[in-house]
């Protein structure tokens, strides 16, 4: 049984998908753009999928992709999707300092992304330029991050939004020996 924390068993529903469908590795990498070596890892549970990942292959799958990842629908009218905590996707940076919890919908992946952002003391999440025009906007709810984008730094404390160009080389970075979080949003 998962726990609160826990991430989804992606692994397993993929692989479960893929049989149903009657695909194998190869035919599944073909049609979704992920390889081969990334599809068994992520089976065997050794990766965990980007939201990208798992987009492009419920599109591969014909799945929608609350199904995929552990939502439900209630509801006819005004359907309301349902994503228990452990099913929310995850991405973690190498050194697993800096987490991003995917909050949005997977269709609005180029439009926009909503992230729950937690960074460890002093850990900092570093960003090449995104695509032309986009920007993010930061609301630190736990703790101070320091935002750098281009030449300029800005210290943003609790309570406090900095919203900037993404299409510049970024970074954000938690100034405290504690724990801190934000809401991210990526608009492009």
């Amino acid at each position: 049984m998962l726990g609160k924390g826990d991430p989804p068993a992606i692994g397993p529903k993929l692989h479960q998908l893929r049989k149903e469908h009657g695909l194998t590795l190869d035919a599944l990498a073909a049609s979704s753009g992920v390889s081969r070596s990334m599809l068994s890892q992520i089976e065997r549970g050794q990766a965990n999928p980007t939201l990208a990942t798992v987009w492009h292959l419920s599109k591969a799958l014909g799945v929608e992709i609350g199904e995929f990842v552990g939502g439900k629908h209630v509801g006819r009218r005004g359907s309301i999707e349902l994503t228990a905590a452990s099913f929310v996707p995850e991405i973690r940076t190498e050194d697993g300092r800096c987490l991003l919890k995917i909050l949005s919908p997977a269709h609005s992946v180029g439009q926009f992304e909503f992230y729950h952002l937690t960074l460890e003391p002093h850990a900092e999440l570093a960003s090449e330029a995104h695509a032309a025009g986009s920007h993010e906007h930061l609301t630190v709810l736990v703790g101070e991050m320091a935002v750098t984008c281009a030449e300029t730094t800005a210290l943003v404390g609790q309570g406090a939004i900095a919203r900037y160009p993404a299409d510049l080389p970024h970074a954000i970075r938690n100034t405290t020996g504690e724990r801190a979080e934000a809401l991210l949003i990526v608009m492009s």
